[in-house]
């Protein structure tokens, strides 16, 4: 978020607007907010501004405008939109010191509750993975229908933890529960951002729709063959 608050900085002097309205008590008032809504604001602020800069930068500068708007971060997940995304070939290599734990176990050595989808039921697997010096685990993923459909929950307040790259339109925005929330359509690019930031290429594969959300400073991806409405549905009912 920092890198694409600068860029709209940047882009910043290229636009002709009126002066803006005092808003000073307006944005104290955001301020005072805890931290996780501050967030969700920021992702709101941002593709607002993407928007208000695609329609008003020069003709001169609409591929830097694209350049901006074509990348997202989000509750942990940096997403990249382009109009041939570059697939993965080969078998992906699971995620760091991958494994296999019990859903009260997985609960033990996370660092975030982690929550079940009601509309699913309990996990048939869950798997933990990339583990930190205290042997905390970074990721818990909740495995269904024989692994074709998955949740994976992590902390919201980490550096990005997934790549994903989406072509085109493919990337929209949603709401689960009233709150912010993205859907990737159809397949795409996925890639584990391990902890130095660097996109682990071993990891790559290619994903299923997928609807990313964060809920009480937890960051969630849904992924699975499933039509949106039916996504939102299994998100909202998180228990």
């Amino acid at each position: 978020m920092d890198d694409l608050e600068r860029e709209l900085r940047e882009l910043s002097a290229w636009l002709d607007t009126p002066d803006p309205p005092d808003v000073t008590a307006r944005v104290r008032a955001r301020l005072a907010e805890p931290a996780p809504r501050r967030r969700r604001w920021r992702y709101y602020l941002a593709a607002a501004l993407v928007a208000l800069l695609v329609a008003l930068l020069p003709p001169g500068r609409a591929a830097l405008a694209d350049a901006v708007a074509g990348l997202l971060r989000f509750a942990g997940i940096t997403i990249t939109t382009s109009p041939t995304p570059t697939l993965p070939t080969g078998d992906p290599s699971p995620l760091p010191s991958q494994q296999a734990a019990a859903l009260d176990e997985a609960q033990r050595m996370v660092q975030f509750p982690i929550r079940v989808p009601a509309k699913l039921g309990p996990p048939e697997q869950v798997l933990i993975a990339d583990p930190d010096s205290t042997g905390r685990y970074r990721v818990a993923t909740l495995l269904y229908r024989g692994g074709a459909l998955r949740v994976d929950a992590f902390d919201g307040g980490l550096d990005p933890v997934f790549q994903k790259q989406a072509s085109g339109p493919a990337v929209e925005w949603v709401q689960v529960n009233g709150d912010f929330a993205v859907w990737v359509a159809g397949p795409h690019a996925l890639a584990y951002v391990d902890r130095t930031g660097t996109p682990r290429v071993a990891t790559a594969r290619l994903a299923a729709s997928t609807l990313i959300w964060e809920e009480a400073g937890v960051s969630y991806r849904l992924e699975g063959d499933l039509a949106q409405a039916d996504a939102i549905e299994i998100a909202s009912s998180l228990r």
